[in-house]
């Protein structure tokens, strides 16, 4: 995207930064300027100075200055592009787009209009149900069970979902307007497409719930997280994802944290709302939580928007080291020199409110303080399970740590860590790093050889061993010749055999989200051993496959691993709980013989191993020509392009071999 200069200078010329300043931060006229203490550093006496005439802010104390869109990416920590849109939607501007088309234009004007729209239906839900909690004595008694004093609750605009069916229906006169489902607030229960939109069944989606509205980095309304009162499942309720909220990118407590981020010189990411609001409350307000979901490489970016230090907190159960584990894979990307990135791991007995109420809040602090690097996290979770007093397990180590490793930015803490890394394999760093130079990257299971999908002997597209095409159907019986009878037909991508249902018509084999489903349902400990690059892709799949997998990995991080039958119980009414039913349904058709138990498993791992560098190649080609397309206006697209040929041919090379082992 391009945004003309000459557009840029009349934004700067028609914004009044004391007016845009004035939002945020309380001024008062002194002289021919305003005055008021410094949103980006702690002081007592105002020194941050912004003038009208110059449209300029600057403060005497830590030397920050601007206009008003530096103002709006330093403060609100938003990208260029949308501190210009922005500011420009405040003054009623159309930002031109030198290489957008009128309709992409226009879908992005209504884009931003549908988002306006649906933030402003949820500010007005969450006025409701703060003044509900007015009127709850069964909520209040809650909070101040759990030390939430009313300033605090204020702060984050805590309110309370009436125990009503249609409690909303109060508020919004048009109870069946669509924007009260789009929003989230509202369920329409078609009863699985039996009853038409006009008779469906509509419900407030939060009941009897102590409700926490989620935040933009503007301090917009996106979303709420509601608390049930007592122990009734689900304890926690989010918002599903909207136009305007993804779990996957925002973070609880990030509009309030901000200015405490650079007084206490880092954030703190928890579990819970509750760890949030408590440690608000107990003299920790630049803490910040996920929402139900691991830590994403997206949080991760946006934290550091706003400050260069980062502190996780998990519990410190194999439920927490888990979640540890995932917030890892999530921050090497953004591990430079000038970072700091720590894991706390509190005691098993207690979370963040119950160790501070218990040790106090210098205990914690010393607790902070003390929390593991990054670095040593690292190798710790390389190593784990690894004997390094034998060269298997050396090896082991190895295999482990250079994906972890590779994912680091390039820097001095990148090249110290090689050296540790190689006295702790025995190896010398040269040595390692040539190793790695010259080999493939390490994988979590080998993936077998797979027949070739032509009857015509071809080659079958890019790589000999490419899975079927979707309008391929393969032969599913013995011969043509009547009668038909049903055989066991081989998996593509796999040893083991097991039916697949005779087709009525011409039917689809599976796609490949189709087999990742079956084997992760089948096996979710497979989930876990995925890389975090796996995980983004699988979740970021459209429609139902995408949000089942982003589904199981809440329900890894909150239950951990879990039977198909569990899982079963816990999707039903979801949107995928269909699509999951008719793949399990056909695994279910083959039991495993006894005693073949571990082979299949084997063979299981093998599959979704081949089938996912399928998927990820297809990702990869994806991407690089979102890179060709950007070449002339992104001078690092060319550099991205090169950096993704490398991997698809590190994945050429890894699968190659399979295609003339079958030829």
């Amino acid at each position: 995207m391009t945004i003309p200069a000459s557009f840029i200078q009349e934004l700067i010329a028609r914004a009044d930064v004391v007016e845009i300043v004035g939002r945020y931060v309380p001024l008062k006229k002194a002289g021919a300027n305003f005055m008021g203490l410094c949103p980006f550093h702690g002081e007592k006496s105002p020194s941050f100075s912004v003038s009208p005439t110059k449209q300029f802010y600057h403060c005497f104390g830590c030397g920050v200055h601007g206009n008003a869109i530096g103002f709006l990416m330093e403060h609100a920590g938003m990208g260029f592009v949308e501190a210009v849109h922005d500011l420009a939607g405040q003054y009623g501007l159309q930002v031109p787009e030198d290489d957008a088309s009128p309709a992409e234009r226009a879908r992005a004007a209504s884009q931003r209009q549908k988002q306006a729209t649906l933030t402003d239906v949820l500010e007005k839900a969450g006025d409701a149900y703060r003044k509900s909690l007015r009127q709850a004595p069964g909520a209040i008694e809650y909070l101040k069970g759990r030390g939430v004093s009313g300033e605090v609750a204020k702060q984050f605009g805590i309110g309370y979902a009436p125990a009503g069916w249609r409690a909303l229906a109060s508020v919004f006169p048009d109870y069946d307007d669509p924007l009260l489902a789009e929003s989230g607030l509202v369920i329409v229960n078609t009863e699985d497409g039996q009853l038409e939109a006009s008779e469906a069944k509509r419900y407030d989606r939060f009941r009897d719930r102590v409700m926490f509205p989620i935040r933009n980095v503007k301090g917009e309304c996106i979303g709420f997280g509601g608390r049930v009162l007592g122990d009734e499942k689900p304890k926690y309720l989010n918002s599903p994802e909207t136009p305007v909220f993804s779990k996957g990118r925002e973070l609880y407590g990030l509009y309030e944290a901000r200015a405490a981020f650079r007084d206490r010189g880092y954030a703190l990411v928890t579990e819970g709302y509750m760890d949030v609001v408590a440690l608000a409350q107990l003299g920790f307000p630049n803490a910040v939580a996920t929402l139900g979901t691991a830590c994403t490489t997206e949080h991760v970016q946006k934290l550091f928007r706003f400050t260069e230090s980062v502190v996780f907190s998990f519990d410190g159960d194999a439920a927490g080291r888990r979640a540890a584990r995932k917030a890892l894979d999530g921050a090497l990307p953004y591990a430079t020199d000038v970072r700091s990135i720590k894991f706390l791991f509190l005691p098993a007995e207690h979370d963040p409110d119950s160790f501070i109420r218990e040790h106090g809040a210098e205990a914690f602090a010393r607790f902070v303080n003390e929390a593991t690097p990054l670095s040593r996290f690292m190798l710790e979770a390389a190593r784990e399970g690894c004997d390094l007093t034998t060269a298997e397990g050396r090896a082991h180590m190895t295999s482990n740590v250079r994906p972890l490793w590779s994912a680091m930015p390039d820097g001095a803490l990148k090249r110290q860590l090689l050296s540790e890394i190689a006295a702790l394999v025995q190896l010398d760093a040269a040595a390692l790093s040539d190793l790695w130079a010259s080999t493939p990257g390490p994988r979590k299971a080998a993936a077998p050889p797979a027949p070739r999908y032509s009857e015509s002997g071809g080659d079958g597209g890019d790589y000999p061993d490419m899975p079927p095409p979707m309008e391929y159907e393969p032969p599913r019986y013995e011969t043509d010749s009547k009668p038909r009878k049903f055989v066991k037909g081989k998996r593509w991508g796999g040893k083991f055999e097991e039916p697949i249902e005779p087709l009525r018509g011409r039917g689809k084999p599976p796609s490949r989200p189709d087999v990742a489903v079956r084997l992760l349902l089948s096996n979710m400990a497979q989930w876990d051993a995925l890389s975090h690059e796996l995980h983004l892709m699988l979740c970021d799949l459209p429609g139902s496959h995408g949000a089942l997998f982003t589904w199981l990995d809440s329900q890894l991080h909150e239950h951990g691993v879990q039977p198909w039958a569990a899982l079963r119980e816990g999707m039903r009414g979801l949107d995928f709980e269909g699509l999951a039913e008719r793949l399990m349904n056909v695994a279910d058709a083959a039991p495993v013989p006894e005693g073949e138990e571990e082979q299949h498993l084997a063979d299981a791992a093998k599959e979704l191993s081949s089938v996912l560098d399928f998927m990820l190649d297809d990702r990869l080609k994806a991407q690089q020509s979102e890179a060709i397309a950007a070449v002339g206006k992104d001078p690092k697209a060319l550099e991205r392009y090169k950096a993704l040929e490398a991997r698809r041919l590190e994945l050429r090379n890894r699968l190659s071999p399979r295609g003339s082992e079958t030829a």
